[in-house]
């Protein structure tokens, strides 16, 4: 029998434990003017803000924080200490002679000159209710902003307040720079202003003739439907966009000659996955704009060049590919170079991800610019004075084929430079001027060491080494970097291991693997270091081996690696789970294969529950959260990626048909919990549903846990699924008794708090 001792114990495992003991660790740097940047140092006695020029390798404090403390304290009547401040970012005002920060929920504002501190009132313009609730984008040069009203685009002059209505052809579900993707949707505009602040590119979204999805609210009285656009896959009709571009100055809409496209874009399934308007490029005097045309099922890539005055278009080139083509990771990485009527163009065609020098104007290659075994995520900068390219890229290093350098390279390929020599995944931050960029680089057992670099890869100065001490002296371990073999016995692939901290070398452990397919991503996500990983150490330490496995179908790798589940999602990476699972065992000895469980969210969800049914002798007990179970029940765009379009086949089934989970529940065998929120926008509940239905008709005993009102990630409602996954896992799968209904504190690092 356990404890709450014993849940007590693991919970100090979990991030909001942990963190409070590590000193230096890495912090984004905020860049101001003069290639300079400040950030916020956490240690044993709280926190410090460091400002570091850039150009001089100087480092100093940005104001002096007693005098700070003292000052807002004779205004608020509270004691502060230097070392904690009530508040982790400000900005600097007035010509850098006074900063300004929120605290308490009021902002303030500190004068470098006279050590005092006020408090700012907020400003109202009166028009909050008009502008979509403060959704708006603002203009290069600052001085206006659009947002949505009514379906249609509004532009508002910051200095007056001004309103002026841009666009009045909207309407409802045929509406200006609107966002929904299915999964997500929001008031926010989607639009991308010209560098000149006189146009916008965004396009106007016709969902008309697509499908609605439905939630319904748990509450006393009449529910609350809720009802949005969310096409599926094999609907007739999907969601289209018809580009335009609109003038500001002169308000008029421009539609470009082109046929509407697909919802759809190269980098993921939405238009705005990269914070603005994805996949179109401004010529900098706003006379054109670059965009690429994505096919329905990701398949053709059209390269297009539009006269943002007359909206004629050109065809410049296309690329077709097999499966699904996709433009990099996390970013867009093509580029429309006007000034040389050129092209920087992302492609997988040689197996990796990387760039190509297209001419603009002919749309003929002129060279390819990176060759080599690593694929690029992300194209950083492009300097085109100097014709060279700064960007990250996976694979470039023997030890961990997922570790991210930064590299620069000539436009013609030559000169290929890595900037980052250190062995380790690295995180870069690049100055305002493009001069100079912090590195913050780690390992998963290997603590952050962060530098500040100039463009050539010179150290300038070493601003920060994350100390562990505190942190072990706790007693808390790393997690265990591992490497196997793939299913095929010839793949290597990766993925970290989690042992209790007291390991009893006499007892077997049984086993818990977590799963999160992709695949547009994978279980592990980032190998910088973090102390706690969720509740992976928290399980182990409940008396289980954890275990992560990043298997085949990755899109980190090459591009055939990461194609060997395209058409067949439903494997998710299963075998290669239970592959890597028998090879570590007969290294760490103290795995149970006899007793492995398996959990996961969303895909990870997907993925369990098939584990349960596809593998029934081998997984025993399973967890599954949110998942897609049935992708022909999941938004339109991710299934017909990743799977293809959906087509009845000569046995008159869906291809979609063989991956639903419900057609496999009758296997069931073990101990299987589900769980859904009832208000889940991104995966429907239904998905679940189509499962519960199945597993009764088969007559399967199961559990079942829903979240009334709760999204995709169950929000407050989260430490109670993290306790009831301890529960369920100390009593199926270890055979014990967990504590009574015991409470996670989910507390808070002292040194961030008010």
């Amino acid at each position: 029998m356990l404890t709450a001792k014993d849940y007590n114990h693991a919970e100090s495992f979990m991030s909001y434990n942990t963190a409070q003991y590590i000193d230096h660790a890495p912090s984004r740097p905020n860049w101001i003017s003069g290639d300079r940047f400040w950030f916020r140092d956490l240690t044993a006695n709280g926190s410090e803000f460091i400002l570091v020029n850039a150009t001089t390798g100087k480092i100093s404090t940005p104001f002096d924080p007693e005098k700070l403390a003292a000052a807002l304290a004779a205004v608020t009547g509270k004691t502060y200490t230097a070392g904690h401040l009530p508040f982790q970012s400000f900005s600097f005002t007035n010509n850098e002679q006074s900063i300004s920060f929120q605290a308490g929920g009021k902002q303030w504002e500190y004068s470098l000159t006279d050590n005092t501190c006020k408090e700012i009132p907020r400003k109202s313009t009166g028009n909050s209710d008009r502008r979509g609730g403060g959704n708006e984008v603002l203009s290069p040069d600052g001085k206006r902003a659009v947002f949505i009203k009514d379906y249609n685009l509004w532009v508002k002059d910051i200095a007056s307040g001004k309103l002026t209505q841009l666009t009045t052809d909207g309407i409802k579900d045929f509406g200006y720079a609107t966002d929904n993707a299915g999964w997500k949707h929001s008031d926010a505009a989607i639009v991308l202003w010209s560098p000149d602040s006189r146009k916008i590119a965004t396009f106007k979204q016709d969902q008309r003739k697509a499908g609605d999805m439905y939630l319904v609210t748990t509450n006393v009285g009449h529910p609350e439907l809720k009802a949005w656009k969310y096409p599926l896959p094999g609907d007739k009709d999907i969601i289209t966009i018809q580009r335009v571009v609109v003038n500001v100055d002169t308000p008029a809409v421009i539609t470009l000659q082109v046929p509407a496209d697909p919802h759809r874009a190269t980098l993921s399934d939405d238009i705005s996955s990269g914070g603005t308007f994805d996949d179109v490029d401004w010529k900098a005097d706003g006379s054109e704009l670059a965009f690429v045309s994505t096919s329905r099922d990701h398949k053709q890539e059209k390269v297009r060049i539009a006269n943002a005055q007359t909206g004629a278009v050109r065809e410049v080139f296309e690329e077709t590919v097999a499966t699904q083509f996709e433009s990099g990771q996390g970013s867009i990485n093509w580029r429309y170079l006007a000034a040389s009527n050129e092209l920087i163009w992302f492609s997988e065609r040689d197996n990796y991800g990387h760039l190509y020098l297209y001419d603009a104007i002919s749309g003929k290659l002129k060279n390819q610019i990176t060759k080599g075994d690593f694929t690029i995520t992300r194209l950083l900068k492009v300097d085109e004075k100097k014709r060279q390219l700064y960007f990250l890229a996976d694979g470039g290093q023997t030890v961990n084929p997922y570790f991210t350098g930064f590299y620069k390279v000539d436009f013609d390929g030559r000169h290929l430079t890595l900037l980052t020599p250190e062995t380790g995944n690295h995180q870069v931050s690049l100055s305002p001027s493009g001069s100079y960029f912090t590195d913050s680089y780690s390992q998963p057992d290997v603590a952050p060491v962060t530098v500040l670099r100039n463009m050539d890869g010179k150290l300038i100065s070493t601003i920060q080494k994350t100390d562990l001490s505190r942190l072990l002296a706790t007693g808390w371990k790393p997690a265990i970097p591992v490497t196997v073999k793939a299913h095929d016995g010839q793949t290597n692939i990766y993925g970290l291991l989690f042992t209790p901290t007291h390991i009893d070398p006499a007892v077997k452990y049984p086993v818990i693997d977590y799963i999160y397919p992709g695949p547009q991503g994978g279980s592990i996500g980032s190998w910088s270091f973090m102390a706690s990983r969720g509740d992976n150490q928290s399980l182990a330490e409940l008396g289980f081996v954890v275990v992560e496995i990043e298997g085949t179908s990755n899109p980190l790798r090459s591009k055939s690696y990461h194609d060997m589940n395209y058409g067949n999602m439903a494997e998710n990476t299963l075998p290669d789970q239970i592959a890597g699972i028998r090879q570590l065992a007969k290294k760490y000895t103290n795995m149970d294969t006899s007793r492995v469980g398996i959990w996961g969210h969303s895909g990870g969800g997907f993925a369990t529950a098939a584990a349960m049914f596809r593998y029934p002798d081998f997984f025993k007990v399973g967890i599954s959260e949110s998942g897609n179970h049935e992708n022909r029940n999941y938004e339109d765009d991710w299934g017909e990626r990743y799977n293809g379009l959906e087509y009845i086949q000569a046995d008159g089934k869906s291809n979609y048909e063989a991956q639903a989970n419900e057609v496999y529940a009758k296997n069931l065998k073990g101990k299987l919990l589900l769980a859904h929120g009832l208000m889940d926008d991104n995966v429907p509940p239904g998905n679940t549903m189509l499962v519960v239905e199945a597993l009764i008709k088969a007559n399967k005993n199961f559990d079942l846990v829903v979240f009334p009102n709760s999204p995709h990630g169950y929000g407050k409602y989260s430490p109670y699924m993290m306790r009831r996954r301890w529960d369920y896992f100390i009593q199926h799968l270890k055979g014990a008794t967990p504590p009574q209904e015991y409470e996670l504190k989910m507390t808070t690092d002292p040194r961030n708090a008010d």
